[in-house]
C-alpha cells in the first residue's frame, strides 16, 4: 500500500474528465462483442449464449463440410493477443499449434478459410481492442493513483 497523501483515488480521475472503466464495465462489453458475433440482439438472446456457441460450432462443422480447412499462420506479437487469440480458438474446438523452430509470437490454426476471415479474425480484432483499451486506462490509472500523478509521455527536446 502507497502512503496516503499519494492516493488520488476515482474523484481524482473524474474531476480530471477521466473515464474510469471497471472490470464489470469491460466484462459487459466483451459480453456486448460476443454477443455481436453470435447474432443475439436481444437480452432473451444473450441469455441462450449457450446455445449460440452451439449454433457457432455447428456453423463451423457445416463449413468444414463444405470448404476444405486451411492452415492460416498469424503472427501476434504481444503475449496478451496470442492468449486471447489461443483461448478464442480454443472456444470454438479449434487446436492453436505453431511448428517446431517457428518463433512463439507465431499461431497457426486449421479451419475454413471463410470461417478465420468472416469470424475468429474479427472477433479477435474487436476483443482485442476492447482489452488494449481496457488495459491502457488500468495502467494509466495505477501509474497515476500507486506513482506519480503525471503519466504522461516524455517531452521531445531539440537536441
Amino acid at each position: 500500500m502507497c502512503h496516503p497523501r499519494f492516493r488520488l483515488g476515482a474523484s481524482y480521475a473524474w474531476r480530471r474528465g477521466v473515464r474510469v472503466t471497471t472490470e464489470q464495465e469491460f466484462r459487459e462489453k466483451l459480453r456486448k462483442i460476443e454477443a455481436l458475433f453470435e447474432g443475439a440482439t436481444t437480452v432473451g438472446e444473450r441469455d441462450a449464449a449457450a446455445a449460440a456457441s452451439g449454433r457457432i460450432r455447428a456453423a463451423i462443422g457445416a463449413a468444414e463440410k463444405t470448404e476444405a480447412a486451411v492452415e492460416t499462420q498469424f503472427t501476434l506479437p504481444d503475449r496478451w493477443s496470442r492468449l486471447l487469440f489461443t483461448a478464442l480458438c480454443r472456444r470454438y474446438k479449434l487446436k492453436p499449434y505453431r511448428y517446431p523452430r517457428q518463433r512463439h509470437s507465431t499461431v497457426i490454426v486449421r479451419a475454413p478459410a471463410s470461417l478465420v476471415r468472416h469470424m475468429l479474425w474479427p472477433e479477435f480484432l474487436e476483443i482485442k481492442a476492447a482489452l488494449d483499451e481496457y488495459l491502457e486506462e488500468a495502467t494509466e490509472r495505477i501509474i497515476r493513483e500507486e506513482v506519480f500523478g503525471n503519466a504522461e509521455e516524455a517531452e521531445e527536446q531539440a537536441g
